[in-house]
């Protein structure tokens, strides 16, 4: 059975940083599509950033670009979601996803296939 762990969420201020982590277990992911998202309270599931599976290839959606950096360790079976300068609108709980192609098909949720449970990240003003 496919898990995705994600873990490293808490309480920072804005300014502050944090790294997110997501671990699979259940099968290796190394050539995998993978991807961060994000939903606040009341609002949609958002694209937060991806990877494609040859790792030559990353994407970001504008308001975390060149704050946020994606990254792995294949030989960890993990991706990290590196963030930096964080403000309080980047308050939401962060999921990871992967994908079954090693392409990036899409920024939507549909596109991904595996997901985690979520963790909450908070950014006091």
């Amino acid at each position: 059975q496919v898990q995705l762990v994600e873990s490293g969420g808490g309480l920072v201020q804005a300014g502050g940083s944090l790294r997110l982590s997501c671990a699979a277990s259940g099968r290796t992911f190394t050539t995998s599509a993978k991807a961060w998202f994000r939903q606040a309270p009341g609002k949609e599931r958002e694209f937060v950033a991806a990877m494609n599976g040859n790792r030559v290839n990353t994407y970001y959606t504008d308001s975390v670009y060149g704050r946020f950096t994606i990254s792995r360790d294949n030989a960890k079976n993990t991706v990290y979601l590196q963030m930096n300068s964080l403000k309080p609108e980047d308050t939401a709980v962060y999921y990871c996803a992967v994908a079954s192609s090693s392409t990036i098909r899409g920024r939507t949720p549909e596109d991904y296939d595996y997901w985690g449970q979520g963790t909450q990240v908070t950014v006091s003003s």
